[in-house]
């Protein structure tokens, strides 16, 4: 029997809520297909400030360095918002967390199922059958690294300075995971920039054009980032593939997620370069809303959804992966409704996060 270490980090707000109901679908899964996992608990965020001084605690680091992949939940709070930027939950968890295991290639499928079509902003009449975009998102460059950053005083004025950079090697990895990508789909790729405006898109786009040459079979397509947010919303069916910076990933993946229905149904995985498997951290792409928190009606299923990526690029648990994408798809169909997703349609039936989770595992 396979056995796989996950370090489960649930942290803040509705994270261990949701949390619960992946690893529950977890344990059915183990007993369907025949593996194991062993599961640390571990505080982060605002958990982790609070109970050990600060978001990312040590002993919570070294849980993740002994795992075989990281499962986290959602940090943040209000609670936390008067600390300074760098002890943040967001800074001071998930950032080092991706540096320190150079998780650099982020992967948000945008699945819009036609029974959630009514659930989108868009009208209906432009999405009648959903659509299925996988954005690959450059995790570990750009702004949110890049040196020097600094916010303070100078010639007697406050001044905030964030310098975005890649290199040439860093695209270039990116690049390949994107044309893998699509390559394995519809063979369609949009990489999106701002070359006409930044020196670091202008080197963006020449990597991207040659590395198009290793892939003949991959049609590849530029957009500018202002565009490809508005072409979310006008037509998000014309995007197969996309990849893009971190900046532009981060704000156009919480769009798509939008646009999807509810941020409650995007899971994602970073991964960091591998051979025959990943190490990973999987994530829902939601935060850690907590004006619904202990509630008992926040969506469960991008967390599930990310537990299933993990089954699939770490584990390699292939079979047990499509499993949960099948029961998650089955129970929508069925009319399962968390608050986030009713439209008052007939046939919803409507469930808190545990009823979610009951139907669910109850397909499996």
């Amino acid at each position: 029997m396979n056995t796989y270490k996950i370090a489960v980090l649930a942290g803040d707000g509705i994270g261990p809520e949701v949390m619960e109901q992946a690893l529950r679908v977890l344990d059915a899964l183990e007993k369907k297909h025949g593996f194991a996992t062993e599961r640390t608990a571990c505080y982060v965020g605002g958990a982790g400030i609070d109970n050990c001084g600060k978001a990312l605690p040590d002993e919570t680091l070294a849980a993740c360095e002994a795992a075989d992949a990281i499962l986290f939940g959602s940090v943040g709070g209000p609670k936390w918002d008067t600390l300074p930027p760098d002890e943040r939950p967001e800074r001071g968890a998930l950032l080092p967390l991706r540096k320190h295991f150079s998780l650099y290639a982020n992967l948000r499928p945008g699945i819009c199922l036609p029974e959630l079509v009514e659930a989108s902003p868009i009208k209906t009449s432009l999405i009648p059958h959903g659509f299925d975009i996988l954005c690959v998102r450059e995790l570990t460059g750009g702004m949110y690294f890049g040196e020097p950053k600094f916010y303070g005083e100078r010639d007697g004025e406050i001044v905030g300075i964030d310098t975005l950079v890649y290199k040439k090697s860093e695209v270039e990895r990116i690049a390949r995971v994107a044309f893998e990508a699509a390559r394995g789909r519809s063979g369609k790729l949009c990489s999106v920039d701002k070359a006409n405006v930044l020196a670091s898109s202008v080197m963006w786009r020449e990597v991207m054009n040659t590395i198009a040459a290793e892939y003949p079979d991959v049609e590849l397509t530029h957009m500018y980032v202002d565009n490809a947010a508005m072409q979310l919303v006008r037509n998000p069916g014309q995007f197969d593939v996309m990849v893009t910076e971190n900046t532009f990933g981060d704000i156009l993946t919480d769009e798509m997620a939008i646009v999807c229905g509810s941020l409650g149904m995007l899971p994602s995985a970073s991964l960091c370069e591998g051979a025959d498997s990943f190490f990973g951290l999987y994530e829902p792409s939601g935060g850690s809303a907590p004006d619904i928190a202990g509630k008992g009606i926040a969506n469960p299923i991008a967390q599930i959804l990310s537990m299933g990526m993990m089954l699939r690029y770490t584990c390699r648990e292939t079979a047990a992966a499509d499993d949960v994408d099948r029961a998650v798809r089955a129970v929508i169909a069925a009319g399962y409704r968390t608050g986030d997703l009713a439209t008052g349609a007939k046939g919803e039936i409507r469930v808190g996060t545990a009823g979610m989770g009951d139907a669910i595992i109850a397909t499996l």
